[in-house]
């Protein structure tokens, strides 16, 4: 294979357009979030995926695990927590059974902004896959985000 073969040409290019849709909507969404909520879509991701924990078995997720589902590295998850912490919005524990994991929850503040949030979230992605479904090159990517179906 070389750097000219139509098979990367090909990868490469829906490469760039998955690239390019990705920071449409990121763009749209991180407006939509700042000026109605004072939150960037990171903050509103963590809060998301921190708000989903539970007490039960498995059920509280380590930084690691936060970190992987925010798509951070754990140091910018700690420092995102930290601010998110510090606006009040989240809470630090140690964890009952090994006192070197500590846990993060969601605040009674951090799930009123969320759930205030949420519906700015939800309207501003579906206008930013709508904006880029106007697009022949994004189109077919925005009908396969659209028919995802990822499990809880």
């Amino acid at each position: 294979m070389t750097a000219t073969d139509p098979a990367l040409t090909a990868l490469s290019q829906g490469w760039c357009a998955l690239s390019l849709l990705h920071g449409k909507i990121d763009a749209h969404i991180e407006r939509a979030l700042q000026s109605g909520h004072d939150l960037s879509v990171r903050e509103y991701s963590l809060l998301d995926v921190l708000s989903r924990q539970h007490s039960g078995p498995g059920g509280h997720l380590q930084m690691k695990q936060v970190a992987d589902a925010v798509v951070l590295s754990q140091s910018a998850t700690t420092r995102l927590v930290t601010r998110l912490e510090d606006r009040g919005l989240l809470t630090r524990y140690l964890c009952d059974t090994d006192r070197r994991g500590v846990y993060t929850d969601v605040t009674e503040s951090g799930l009123a902004l969320l759930a205030e949030a949420r519906p700015t979230n939800d309207r501003a992605l579906r206008e930013a896959l709508d904006a880029a479904a106007k697009n022949p090159e994004l189109a077919r990517l925005v009908r396969t985000v659209e028919e995802l179906h990822v499990p809880a």
